[in-house]
């Protein structure tokens, strides 16, 4: 099988005045079309770093990252959001939706960038948010939804260009446990239905519900392992 995502010897560093931080040190993976990956680590670890640049937000300092067969490795910032808004769609710890904006609209957003019209757009947003059982809050705004409603707003924008890629960080970060495991339960059909899923996270809990788990430590990668006792969806 070819892999989706490859990386050789990516690092990452950033001066910070006369100080240089080595967020990854030399990391290869590769990631096979349909996976359900977990990175985990402590705060510092390389986690999120690995995230951006897998999710084309970043680009490593060295080696290399190929994408769908890509070398998106030294691509300009322009190249790079086009791949982005085609291949990969994001869901973030904090949800990062417009305050002022329906569900509706929230999730339509990305569509504006690619180009489509206002029906198709609107048609595209209410399919993407029936996937999450949210369409009947359409034409609410974030502040008239709960935490794990916002989410599923988030991961309805996150799916409505068919991306093949779901790039989550800390996607229950903000949630009550059982709101948690609501989410990891829709990732779980998301990935079911055929997306590549990567989470980072530092919950072991969370980590379960992938099938592989990335285990990274001050840069590096520390285990790559099978997950064999994949936690499946609780009963809400």
């Amino acid at each position: 099988m070819e892999p989706v995502i490859t990386t050789h010897n990516i690092s990452r560093k950033y001066i910070m005045g006369s100080e240089t931080i080595h967020a990854l040190k030399s990391v290869s993976i590769n990631i096979n079309r349909g996976e359900y990956v977990a990175f985990m680590g402590p705060s510092g670890s390389g986690k999120s770093t690995l995230m951006n640049i897998i999710g084309c937000l970043d680009s490593p300092s060295t080696g290399q990252y190929v994408l769908n067969q890509n070398d998106v490795s030294n691509l300009s910032e322009n190249e790079l959001a086009e791949i982005r808004n085609k291949e990969i769609g994001f869901v973030f710890q904090t949800f990062n939706l417009l305050p002022r904006a329906s569900a509706l609209e929230n999730v339509a957003l990305p569509l504006v960038y690619a180009g489509y019209s206002k029906s198709e757009r609107e048609e595209m947003a209410h399919k993407a948010l029936d996937a999450v059982n949210l369409d009947d809050r359409a034409t609410h705004k974030p502040s008239e939804l709960s935490g794990g409603q916002r989410q599923r707003v988030a991961i309805a924008r996150a799916l409505v260009n068919n991306p093949s890629i779901i790039l989550a960080d800390e996607p229950t970060g903000n949630l009550d446990s059982k709101t948690s495991y609501g989410i990891m339960d829709l990732f779980e059909q998301i990935h079911s239905n055929g997306n590549t899923v990567i989470m980072v996270t530092h919950e072991n809990d969370i980590a379960q519900y992938a099938h592989r788990i990335v285990r990274l430590m001050d840069g590096l990668v520390e285990s790559d392992e099978v997950n064999k006792d994949i936690r499946k969806g609780v009963p809400l």
